[in-house]
């Protein structure tokens, strides 16, 4: 029987197991698992964080007081906008060196820790930016980045956490929490700045706590963060890696409301199990001179792994379809939008300041609506169709939007429908957003890395979304301010050029299998160790006899394969 058959025999019988004692998928079992439902939106509070800040400069950047305080940091002035974009993009630098070193200090401090950790760096750096009343622009630039490198880690640990605390039957619904729990951040903060703005009035009056309480509200959520997590469990996947197995019985039974001897706690207990030892053989098999849980050679392996990716042209096909994608995905122009709404919509007509965050406080609405229909419909439409049309949707808005500015940005008095039309354009382009490139990107650049190299594959993926983003958002208020509807143009071009890269280059990975996949970028031998190695380990920690000695069918390897090479026909 070939190893991948046997592999997934046994996950086949774990899964019919687990269903016959626990029950599908869907609402029933996630009111069957309130207490770990509680925990995971407990935990997305850092996903909160994480939109709100992608969100609250927006609004910042247009009131009168902030300008007032920034100087040529904050001004209208075409040359001043790179100092303008340092202010806003600086958040993105951050958060790209801090999701850089999420991944050792989670494997080394725990998921836990690393979330207490990594929310106490995001405090003090919303502590350093209320400080900006005195200290000015120096203290934003400061104060954002260390917030940035918080909300970069938040980013990462989080839905990582809520992972491995989460029974299989859930775990999709929870992790699909976060994304939610990002877009709920985005809108409150558009609406909390629109709010804040009359503090003292909307003009030379208004007072330093417009912007400084949108700021120092973030607080609050963190600080509750804070002090919740250092009552939550320790994840049970990381208990075990570190051979504390008896606490990771213990925590997995409170976590399931069962006992620690009960069947399905030790179903569970034995994947996970598996899946640590798999990991660690994987490591000693490929990179023998970390195999020692040293912390120095936990922080080697991330990158010396990740280096590891441009070795093969199978594994090179990857690495292109995760950067390129997460590339594509922010120069679709949606963080441009994201952090600059506001200066955009007054650019569109909109001369009001207070009417802008109004409009801005549109799109945090439309693009929360609009994602909550992918999670209904991505597995069945499937990602190209849904990424392409996306993508298509994006760019002819960018590009109705720069004709509409070609032709009325000197006389928006007398074409103030025009201007409408254009913010209504802005509105749909964030609609096309939300149920396409926002969570089918994300999906995507998961799902094509075999076992053995999806951690490091989803960080590099990861790392060139928050790179991107920063380019983005430093580049913006020039574009703005130097090229005007060209910076539409730019964006449409390259959403066009995204269409036909998902469209011509990416495969369809929806319900393909681990060596299926290896079919498709032109190889099936990596998915086939994989599962041989797994093979063993399932065999060694005792699940295959927990299961009875299950087995797919000596033909399941065969099969997925030709129906792989079907796809790729």
């Amino acid at each position: 029987m070939a190893p991948t058959a046997a592999a997934s025999g046994t996950y086949d019988a774990a899964l019919n197991r687990r269903r016959a004692l626990m029950g599908d998928s869907g609402p029933a079992a996630l009111v069957q698992n309130l207490r770990v439902f509680g925990i995971a939106c407990f935990a997305c509070i850092g996903g909160l964080l994480y939109g709100y800040n992608q969100g609250v400069f927006s609004g910042i950047l247009t009131m009168n007081d902030f300008m007032d305080h920034m100087g040529n940091y904050d001004s209208n002035d075409p040359a001043d906008q790179t100092r303008k974009g340092w202010l806003t993009s600086i958040l993105e630098l951050g958060a790209w060196v801090g999701t850089l070193l999420s991944g050792f200090l989670a494997e080394q401090y725990s998921r836990k820790y690393t979330i207490i950790i990594a929310t106490t760096v995001f405090v003090v750096g919303v502590i350093v930016q209320s400080c900006a009343v005195q200290a000015g622009h120096n203290a934003i630039l400061g104060g954002r980045f260390v917030t940035g490198m918080g909300v970069g880690s938040l980013s990462m640990i989080v839905p990582m956490y809520n992972a491995e605390v989460a029974p299989p039957e859930i775990r999709g619904a929870l992790i699909s929490l976060q994304q939610f729990a990002i877009e709920f951040g985005i809108m409150i903060s558009f609406w909390i700045d629109y709010g804040t703005n009359y503090i003292g009035g909307t003009g030379q009056t208004q007072s330093e706590a417009a912007w400084l309480v949108p700021i120092c509200l973030q607080l609050a959520p963190a600080l509750i963060l804070f002090g919740g997590m250092l009552m939550m469990p320790f994840s049970p996947r990381w208990l075990i890696h570190h051979d504390r197995e008896d606490e990771a019985r213990k925590v997995l039974a409170r976590l399931r409301g069962l006992t620690a001897d009960h069947e399905l706690v030790d179903l569970e207990f034995l994947e996970i199990k598996a899946q640590s030892s798999f990991e660690k053989r994987t490591v000693a098999e490929k990179f023998p001179h970390l195999q020692t849980p040293s912390a120095w050679n936990t922080f080697k392996l991330q990158f010396v792994a990740i280096a590891s990716l441009f070795r093969t042209m199978p594994m090179f096909r990857r690495v292109i379809v995760a950067t390129v994608t997460m590339f594509f995905q922010q120069w679709t122009g949606i963080n441009a939008i994201l952090y600059y709404a506001p200066t955009i919509f007054s650019n569109l007509g909109l001369g009001n300041n207070t009417v802008s965050l109004l409009a801005t406080g549109v799109v945090g609405v439309v693009m929360l609506l609009a994602t909550i229909p992918t999670l209904f419909y991505i597995d069945k439409l499937g990602r190209r169709p849904i990424l392409a049309v996306g993508a298509l949707g994006m760019a002819t808005c960018h590009i109705i939007i720069a004709v509409i500015v070609a032709k009325d940005q000197n006389s928006w008095a007398s074409h103030s429908a025009a201007g409408w039309g254009a913010v209504a354009m802005v509105w749909l382009f964030v609609v096309h957003f939300g149920y396409s490139w926002g969570p089918c990107a994300w999906i995507l650049v998961a799902e094509v890395w075999p076992m053995s190299n999806r951690p490091y594959g989803i960080a590099l993926g990861a790392s060139s979304n928050w790179m991107n983003n920063f380019i983005v958002g430093q580049v913006t208020p020039d574009m703005l301010s130097g090229i005007t509807y060209g910076t539409y143009l730019v964006f449409g071009i390259l959403t066009f050029m995204g269409a036909a890269f998902i469209w011509f280059y990416v495969p369809e990975t929806k319900r393909l299998t681990l060596e299926e996949m290896d079919v498709v970028f032109g190889s099936d031998t990596t998915a086939q160790a994989d599962f041989a190695r797994m093979e063993a380990v399932n065999r060694d920690v005792g699940l295959k006899s927990a299961l009875g000695d299950a087995d797919g069918g000596s033909d399941y390897s065969g099969e997925k394969k030709a129906r792989a090479e079907e796809m790729t026909a």
